[in-house]
């Protein structure tokens, strides 16, 4: 998984729109849906900036957090001291720990009530066996009849979203100062999408610094997801459009898996 190294400094920026709250609500929907209590520890898998974590922490949960950037990993530790100096977090309460480690390769020391992984990032398993050995892992470290909830990119989106297209994002608004231009270039027939991206950040002195990134994605079917899941263990709860849990279209952007994690006891 590309380390987001570039636009780690710029990505809450970038997704402003994500709101965290709604999301947390969606996962605890599920909770109340598919277990006779709610979990006490989480797994934050490809946590980012920590988002998440601290949008869940905030609510209680005991919350881990995995990603294989180690600036992501620094902006969440920022943002976890933050919320602890605003208040929003208690000073003697549970705070989200933190690891740096991929999606195919994370260990833990026991087991998780639910497994989180937001905002593409299973996507971004490009080769040939990450998406099961992921999934292999996710399964090894939940507690039976552990949930697994996450969203994947659709073949929609690769296809009539990003596809050849290029886009600008204005990174502070109205306010100006940082940009990200964002290119795709998506190969129907390797089902892989190259993003260049690139961020022009304003300094003091008026003139821009200009950053170069290169990430990759994978267009999953929604038959290669499910079969994965079964192949690992998972029994699939439900697949959503939105947060609603809204019956899935043919052009919906985003798909919302819930699934179980069936073990021996």
């Amino acid at each position: 998984m590309n380390e987001y190294n570039v636009i780690a400094g710029v990505y809450d920026r970038i997704n402003s729109g994500v709101d965290y709250e709604k999301w947390a609500d969606h996962i605890e929907t599920l909770f109340n849906k598919y277990l006779k209590e709610r979990p006490e520890l989480l797994l934050d898998l490809a946590s980012g900036t920590g988002r998440m974590s601290l949008a869940m922490a905030k609510r209680g949960y005991d919350m881990i957090g995995v990603d294989g950037s180690p600036d992501m990993l620094a902006m969440a530790s920022d943002a976890v001291f933050d919320a602890i100096v605003d208040g929003i977090l208690p000073e003697d309460g549970k705070r989200p720990l933190f690891l740096c480690q991929s999606m195919t390769d994370f260990e833990l020391y026991g087991t998780v009530g639910a497994v989180l992984c937001c905002l593409d990032s299973l996507n971004y398993l490009t080769g040939d066996g990450e998406l099961d050995k992921c999934f292999s892992l996710v399964h090894n470290y939940l507690d039976p009849d552990g949930l697994f909830i996450f969203d994947m990119n659709t073949p929609y989106k690769f296809e009539n979203i990003y596809g050849e297209n290029a886009y600008v994002y204005d990174v502070d608004g109205d306010k100006g100062g940082s940009f990200c231009v964002w290119q795709n270039f998506y190969d129907r027939e390797t089902k892989l999408c190259d993003f260049l991206l690139t961020v022009f950040e304003e300094g003091e002195d008026k003139r821009y610094d200009r950053y170069d990134e290169d990430q990759r994605e994978r267009c999953y079917s929604m038959d290669e997801i499910t079969g994965a899941l079964e192949k690992n263990g998972f029994e699939l709860l439900g697949t959503f459009s939105d947060y609603d849990l809204s019956p899935i279209k043919d052009d919906t952007p985003r798909w919302y898996f819930c699934a179980r994690a069936i073990k021996e006891t």
